[in-house]
């Protein structure tokens, strides 16, 4: 039997083998984040081979969709992703740490006070207003950084970038050489929609503002643009959500790898009479003698409120001892209850973990019960996890448990 050392008998100052770290972290884990890198790379693997001869980047913003920027970007810089996408420079500095030699692509863009920090970094912005461009062309002649940056047109989107008009206004910079752009694009608006009729008019929009940034290589399609077909790929595509394992296809079975397993631990076993009332507000009704799990997590670990069930509605299912068993009332803050009433009694107990995402429980299923998107899922999982990598030939160990403190001196 392996047992988690206690981290009070171990001299202050001394390290923990990874393996001890591991074990001391998860004996102490209410509840556990998988993220296997080697799915994730597979699911780079696809998309760069579905969209060859385009370069597939990586979009690691939001720390990887909640999977950790750092431990995803070396990932898939080791097998052979060459640019990375972020929203902030924080997050390029991140990425910039984990892959030395990548290109590194900011999508917040470029303010005054940020040009240092694009050079220190060596990242690139992606700049979607003439004010911008202006505020980037200064810094560029003053400082002699010649670091380059992308232009982002919209296409349709109606978020970010120059209007087409703006952006046929600087073809004469563009086509005059030494302009610093080593990147132009738009971004989809509906792409995970296959026969939207914005896709076409977006693709034409683009097609023909990129025709004329004379050798500027061109990107226009994300997770769902790739399979939108040739087309829309152009010189780069860059997925996020499908890295992920989000289904890129909703119209159609998902093509990516599962990514992410989390587990949540039962931290009480209770029973109610029938005709009890469960959670807040009392809207879930026994309708027999009813066994509860009481699993420790809720919606401040990102396990939305809108999955409760009710009198009226089923929620959410959870797997308990290889079986889908149903949140039983309203998912609160930290905690959740589930009827397990159908298994046997020997086969769950205090201190067993449940799967929320994982064993057949796939992360947009999830997103429908909360009524939201997969990437809302991923971004929302709390930091009260003890997170794990497998694969990636880097495993991440899970935080050591804090060390004891030292005996105060005697006088």
């Amino acid at each position: 039997m392996n047992i988690a050392p206690d981290p009070k008998s171990i001299p202050h100052g001394t390290p923990l083998s990874p393996e001890a770290n591991r074990a001391a972290a998860l004996a102490s884990a209410t509840g556990v984040l998988t993220v296997d890198l080697d799915a994730i790379v597979a699911n780079w693997r696809k998309l760069e081979k579905t969209a060859v001869p385009a370069e597939c980047a990586g979009v690691v913003k939001a720390d990887a969709y909640g999977c950790g920027a750092e431990q995803v970007a070396r990932a898939l810089s080791g097998a052979g992703c060459k640019t990375f996408f972020v929203a902030t420079l924080d997050e390029a500095r991140v990425v910039r740490a984990a892959a030395p030699a990548a290109a590194i692509y900011v999508l917040d863009g470029f303010f005054q006070n940020t040009g240092e920090a694009y050079a220190r970094i060596d990242c690139k912005p992606v700049i979607g207003d003439l004010n911008e461009l202006a505020e980037w062309d200064v810094f560029c002649r003053r400082s002699g950084w010649s670091g380059g940056a992308a232009i982002h047109i919209d296409t349709g989107m109606n978020r970010l970038g120059l209007t087409v008009t703006e952006a046929q206004g600087i073809i004469p910079r563009i086509n005059a050489g030494d302009h610093g752009i080593t990147l132009v694009m738009s971004h989809l608006a509906s792409a995970e929609l296959l026969n939207n009729p914005a896709n076409a008019r977006q693709l034409t929009a683009f097609r023909e503002i990129a025709s004329v940034f004379s050798s500027v290589p061109a990107s226009l399609a994300n997770s769902s643009g790739v399979f939108l077909g040739a087309q829309f790929q152009f010189d780069l595509v860059r997925p996020g959500c499908a890295l992920y394992g989000i289904n890129p296809t909703p119209e159609a079975d998902n093509p990516m790898q599962p990514v992410v397993e989390l587990k949540a631990r039962i931290v009480q076993i209770r029973n109610v009479e029938r005709g009890d009332t469960v959670g807040y507000g009392g809207t879930w009704t026994a309708r027999r003698p009813t066994r509860l799990a009481i699993v420790s997590a809720g919606y401040a670990d990102g396990y939305f409120r809108a999955a409760s069930a009710n009198d009226g509605t089923r929620g959410a299912e959870v797997v308990v001892a290889g079986k889908r068993c149903p949140i039983a009332g309203r998912i609160s803050m930290d905690l959740t209850a589930v009827d397990v009433t159908d298994l046997d009694k020997n086969a769950v107990r205090r201190g067993h973990m449940v799967t929320l995402i994982g064993e057949g429980i796939t992360v947009d299923e999830l997103a429908h019960h909360f009524g939201t998107i997969g990437y809302e899922v991923l971004t929302s999982l709390g930091k009260r996890y003890v997170r794990i990598y497998k694969g990636g030939n880097a495993v991440v160990e899970p935080s050591a448990p804090p060390p004891a403190e030292p005996a105060a001196a005697s006088t």
